[in-house]
């Protein structure tokens, strides 16, 4: 894409992933973050700034990953009518192609990015589980509506699709990207990780495959839902990794560094081992 033009969308309801608007024409550093982390990134920020006192005014996105990429490669996004011409210090994805794309269009060196943390998929079903969902091949059931992250946006949905090919092969993948949502019960996600919990609350899907992390603080923060576990065997936690690089235009090039060292550190380790995740050692 080039940039400036086919500037993506950011749904206007997602005010709750955009954080630190007021200092966007005068801030000591810019995050994009894999959006599945939204619940970590407060006490992770407290702890930097308690290590960092001069890095104080600080914007981060708390999107899909795949969301923040497209802004990367076109130069800005549309928020409520409004052009945002973010430019991130540091951005973070669960899908190395992300990485491999920055680097072909130039953004970040070959090889320049870290690996530093993983997670696991779950399947958040509501409290009590009327669907009856046991395993990952309920999913493809005619009845059964899925709340789906959609891969045009969402780093997590290949994630997902993989473990559809390993439960029931290529054509229980099939069923619920393609039949299925042409039926209508399967229903796609821009923002999965607001979207889905919302789905289950008000009962309009059946389940939602999440990262296992998000069931847990949709728990602690009251949601009547419960987690449906797909086993070791395939809700891919070998396989989830989550990377970060510095981009080689980075605004802020110190402090860029200096949070990447923080989120490789121990300290940081130990925030996000609180949360569920699992910390690369």
């Amino acid at each position: 894409m080039a940039e400036g033009t086919n500037l993506p969308v950011i749904p206007g309801s997602r005010a709750d992933d955009l954080h630190g608007l007021e200092y966007i024409d005068e801030h000591d550093l810019c995050l994009f973050m894999a959006g599945n982390q939204f619940m970590v990134m407060e006490e992770l920020l407290a702890a930097f700034r308690s290590q960092n006192p001069g890095i104080k005014r600080i914007v981060y996105e708390t999107l899909p990953p795949g969301l923040e990429l497209k802004q990367i490669l076109t130069g800005g996004a549309v928020f409520r009518n409004r052009r945002l011409d973010l430019q991130p210090d540091v951005y973070a994805s669960v899908n190395i192609g992300s990485m491999q794309k920055l680097a072909q269009a130039g953004h970040i060196d070959p090889g320049g990015h870290r690996l530093y943390l993983h997670n696991r998929l779950a399947i958040m079903v509501p409290e009590g589980n009327p669907a009856g969902i046991r395993t990952v091949n309920d999913l493809g059931k005619d009845n059964v509506r899925i709340s789906q992250p959609d891969p045009d946006n969402e780093d997590i949905a290949f994630h997902i699709i993989d473990m559809y090919r390993e439960a029931g092969g290529p054509e229980l993948a099939e069923k619920i990207m393609e039949t299925k949502r042409a039926e209508g019960t399967t229903i796609f996600t821009r923002v999965h990780h607001r979207e889905t919990p919302l789905r289950i609350a008000k009962k309009t899907v059946d389940a939602g495959p999440v990262w296992a992390t998000e069931v847990a603080f949709a728990r602690s923060r009251g949601l009547a839902c419960r987690q449906v576990d797909p086993g070791p065997g395939l809700d891919q936690r070998d396989r989830i990794n989550y990377y970060v690089c510095r981009l080689k235009k980075a605004p802020h090039p110190d402090a860029a560094r200096r949070f990447i060292d923080f989120i490789l550190s121990d300290t940081a380790g130990e925030i996000y081992r609180r949360y569920g995740f699992l910390p690369h050692r």
